[in-house]
């Protein structure tokens, strides 16, 4: 669902927000409104996922209607998970009764730009292990029609583009299980072999 253009944010908003969005805390975030995407436009929140290295997060369209495939053709892993910035949705996303989520897979309350999130920072979430990708999530036509143009142009300005503030896309590295309020932690070194599933956690 399209958000009504006479409650979309404006620029001056959006410019003003920006040092609470940027004052958000550097690690040891929570997971907040875990969310699967089974189809376009289609939003189910749940209490907690299972990711796989391999198949990303069952009943997610990323595994069969992906928005971005790597050079062989499959779904690009970079992607695989999407992380938005709470301080930046609630700035954005004003008519919560008409207007869809965006459909993250989860929102968290920590500073996702470039300098505290660099390519290939990895977090630990839950039993899982995530990867920051070097994809950037510019937002697309469907955010525009949801949440302003101005919002879109804000994420896209240069001088904007290393704060990340569309949020991040990660790959997973170790499947594990998800949960709602989970820590979202920076982890300095993982020693284990990268891109094996880990069983599910108990309890």
């Amino acid at each position: 669902m399209a958000g009504d253009p006479q409650r979309h944010v404006t620029r001056a908003e959006l410019d003003a927000a920006l040092p609470l969005i940027m004052a958000a805390p550097k690690d040891g975030g929570r997971v907040e409104m875990l969310c699967l995407r089974p189809d376009y436009g289609a939003r189910r929140f749940v209490p907690e996922v299972t990711v796989s290295v391999r198949e990303g997060i069952p009943g997610e369209r990323w595994a069969t209607r992906p928005w971005l495939r790597d050079a062989a053709g499959n779904p690009h892993p970079g992607i695989q998970i999407c992380i938005l910035s709470r301080r930046v949705l609630d700035v954005v996303w004003r008519d919560r009764d008409t207007t869809v989520h965006p459909g993250d897979t989860f929102i968290t309350d920590l500073d996702l730009s470039q300098a505290n999130m660099p390519v290939g920072q990895r977090l630990e979430v839950g039993s899982a292990v995530l990867e920051v990708s070097d994809i950037f999530n510019d937002a697309c036509v469907k955010w525009a029609a949801r949440y302003g143009a101005q919002s879109r142009v804000w994420i896209n300005d240069p001088a904007h583009r290393a704060l990340r503030l569309r949020g991040i896309l990660c790959r997973i590295v170790r499947g594990g299980v998800i949960r709602a309020g989970d820590p979202v932690t920076k982890s300095a070194s993982f020693p284990t072999r990268e891109g094996v599933d880990s069983p599910p956690a108990q309890g």
